[in-house]
């Protein structure tokens, strides 16, 4: 026997043995990590990253710098909770049953993404809010972790008494402490901020001028009181981005950075009338920055394609490496991300990327038996075509019962108070009149969605285009409101808030925390005030 050949041949097998063990482990101590990061009612406009000169967001900037921008993210449902289903299941909001609603019951059979996570050796926790509001239930008796444990018990003296007192920083740190060393994690940090409500007057108190509003939609009159309540948004939004600087300055100190992907978005647009809780550009646009060092290939690139938040659970399925979507009790419809990761392009990354869908289904209670306003539309070729399924239901909720699906604020408060004294007020009916059947708004020159172009005869050809793909979509996805089994959506159980209606109309006394005594309206001539868009 040759012994050197022998040694050599023992040699080159022990060298292969050693690095296939070296990379098995180097890949399992490389699984990346996710930070998910989401403001609670932010507009994509307001990012300095999208061109904001009024509103700075440095920390959001430099994730957009070193990582991708998307230029036109978007969620399918512009709401808090079912716009936090769409994210933790992939699937659209009309796949999702209940979770269609906001303040729902989380159903069984529909798995979150963090559960996914869990299962396949992540660790995962959050500190702010979760998915909410709704309940999500037990499993075996105990209370379901939807996005794993809450971390929640460190608190600060925040700089508003309606700025949330939550330590996040401090918060995430215990996480960290408390998984095991080398085990990747998937954390969710679901800010509070800039969510309503605001302590008037803290935005110019802070140094804010508005005399730099630069962007007040036409929807709105141009007011001191608007223009206030827009700086009161802008420094809890800028308080949002302070915090993603803290949380990436814990990354850096405990050397985690680099393998951590972090992804920071809104759950929907501002919460402002017309806006939170529609379907318009500026509800369902949201701003997406993407941040993985060791992921990213040619960084700062500004993404031009569609996503819609369906892809955000496959892209964490691929970058956890689960073996197969099969282990989910319901498949995802959205598609990952990760190719954007690879490419060195801007725009036309992937074909099928040209367009998304949106709709709606009940969001706030407010109106007899607790009915919802459902809508469907897409957005495609820079525009947005709509269908308002009940154009004779009230679509920010009855006025007698507050306007329920707009938050309580000066922009809301100061528009009903104008229409109280001119029945008919051009910013009421923008933002709390009833609409027509259709709507479709070329978003390339009317971002705003003020110009209806569905009766325009001119644009019939791009409306019946628009509609077509839409109604075949939904079909092909088994939407209820399309298959002739709607009446689901209305009668599933809220929450919270059950019979608010009829509770009100019986003089009961129901939570109304979210609204200002004055949003509700006692004027007959104003309830039954009709009038649809041209």
């Amino acid at each position: 026997m040759n012994f050197k050949l022998f040694n050599l041949k023992k040699a080159v097998l022990l060298s292969a043995l050693f690095t296939t063990i070296s990379v098995c482990a180097q890949s399992k101590k490389e699984k990346p990590n996710i930070l998910f990061i989401l403001a609670d009612d932010a507009s994509f406009a307001h990012f300095s990253a999208y061109g904001s000169t009024w509103v700075k967001t440095p920390a959001f900037d430099e994730i957009a710098k070193n990582g991708l921008l998307f230029n036109k993210a978007y969620t399918p449902n512009a709401k808090c909770a079912p716009s936090r289903a769409i994210i933790l299941t992939g699937r659209n909001s009309w796949q999702l049953e209940e979770l269609a609603n906001h303040n729902a019951y989380w159903p069984t059979k529909y798995q979150s993404v963090f559960e996914d996570l869990k299962n396949n050796g992540y660790a995962t926790g959050y500190t702010g809010k979760g998915w909410a509001p709704g309940v999500a239930g037990k499993i075996n008796g105990k209370p379901r972790e939807l996005i794993g444990k809450a971390y929640q018990s460190r608190k600060l003296i925040p700089p508003t008494k309606e700025i949330s007192n939550t330590d996040y920083e401090s918060n995430f740190k215990d996480f960290l402490n408390e998984k095991k060393d080398n085990e990747p994690f998937a954390f969710w940090f679901g800010c509070w901020e800039p969510h309503r409500a605001y302590e008037y007057g803290t935005g110019a108190k802070f140094g804010l001028d508005r005399s730099k509003i630069d962007n007040i939609p036409p929807f709105y009159p141009d007011v001191d009181s608007v223009r206030n309540d827009f700086l009161d948004y802008a420094f809890e939004l800028q308080y949002f981005d302070m915090q993603i600087t803290k949380m990436m300055n814990v990354l850096k100190e405990r050397n985690l950075l680099d393998n951590t992907i972090i992804i920071v978005t809104s759950d929907n647009g501002m919460p402002f009338p017309r806006i939170k809780g529609q379907e318009y550009e500026f509800s369902n646009h949201v701003p997406l920055a993407i941040m993985w060092k060791n992921g990213i290939q040619n960084p700062g690139r500004k993404i031009n394609d569609y996503v819609s938040f369906i892809d955000l659970a496959p892209t964490f399925l691929e970058l956890a490496k689960v073996p197969s979507q099969e282990v989910r009790l319901q498949p995802v419809q959205g598609k990952s991300l990760v190719n954007m990761f690879n490419s060195k392009l801007t725009q036309n990354i992937e074909s099928n990327r040209d367009y998304v869908l949106i709709g709606k289904e009940r969001h706030d209670v407010g109106r007899p038996n607790d009915e919802g306003y459902p809508i469907r539309g897409i957005i495609k070729d820079q525009f947005i075509y709509l269908i308002n399924f009940m154009p004779d239901r009230w679509p920010a909720g009855n006025p007698e019962t507050g306007y329920a699906n707009v938050d309580g604020g000066a922009t809301k408060s100061f528009i009903l108070n104008q229409n109280r004294k001119n029945i008919g007020d051009k910013y009421w009916l923008l933002n709390f009149g009833k609409r027509a059947p259709e709507e479709l708004y070329n978003i390339a020159i009317d971002p705003y969605c003020m110009n209806n172009l569905a009766s325009n005869v001119k644009f019939l050809p791009q409306k019946e285009k628009l509609k077509s793909q839409l109604l075949t979509e939904l079909k092909q996805q088994k939407d209820p409101r399309i298959l002739g089994s709607d009446y689901f959506f209305d009668h599933y159980t809220s929450g919270e808030n059950t019979g608010f209606y009829e509770k009100y109309l019986n003089g009961e006394k129901v939570k109304t925390s979210w609204l200002s005594p004055s949003d509700f309206e006692i004027n007959p001539l104003i309830i039954n005030y009709y009038k649809t868009k041209e």
